[in-house]
């Protein structure tokens, strides 16, 4: 019976602290942007040594069209920067390599999409949580001052709930700060992936490409 003078009334607690509140919306944001983000991250998943394997195979054998073709059956940042510079393989190699990396940045800005909206709830859920805990506080002891005889118990109450902010904040910026640094290696592999495959098409197509005259072919 005793125990239940300090039992916390969680329903109550979302009624008085819009922090609380505000903590259970960020949290139901990152779960939206880490669904969203890990079916982008699965759906452009690929070989990209196979790729350029198949890609080689149609430049050697002149089939530029086949290789443009195939490169836009695969989902994902290393085939459209492979699919773009193909298509632009009538420009010298400096010009090509300067668009290809133009649409390296296009894909690097596509990867990078919501990433920051997750690294800002890493960031300040801990501080939004101890705002929530700092105003609790003060509000315990606003009741306590209020009420002449309530006891101590009025003040343990209302500090556990306030606390309740605080790990309210860290539940939502632990979660976020894994998941961010988890797509973030996802994109500098990407990036990477994105680099050397320009790297091996320019070299494809100044040795194979239509305008290696006196090269062998096949």
């Amino acid at each position: 019976m005793e125990s239940s003078a300090y039992s916390i009334d969680f329903l109550q607690v979302l009624r008085s602290s819009w922090v609380i509140v505000l903590m259970l919306a960020l949290s139901v944001v990152l779960v939206a942007i880490t669904i969203e983000r890990a079916l982008y991250f699965r759906k452009t998943r690929m070989d990209s040594d196979a790729f350029m394997e198949k890609i080689k195979g149609y430049i050697v054998d002149g089939n530029y069209k086949e290789a443009i073709e195939y490169a836009k059956t695969m989902k994902g940042n290393v085939a459209a920067v492979v699919r773009f510079g193909l298509e632009n393989r009538q420009f010298p190699r400096e010009e090509n390599d300067k668009l290809m990396e133009a649409k390296r940045m296009e894909e690097r800005i596509n990867l990078d999409h919501y990433l920051d909206i997750i690294g800002t709830l890493g960031t300040t859920s801990p501080f939004i949580g101890l705002l929530g805990t700092v105003l609790g506080i003060i509000k315990a002891f606003k009741d306590l001052a209020s009420s002449a005889g309530g006891g101590p118990e009025v003040v343990m109450v209302g500090i556990s709930e306030a606390l309740i902010a605080t790990a309210a904040g860290l539940a939502v910026a632990i979660p976020a700060v894994v998941i961010y640094n988890v797509f973030m290696k996802r994109v500098k592999t990407i990036a990477v992936e994105m680099d050397a495959v320009s790297k091996k098409l320019l070299v494809l197509l100044a040795n194979y490409g239509e305008g290696a005259s006196g090269r062998k072919r096949g």
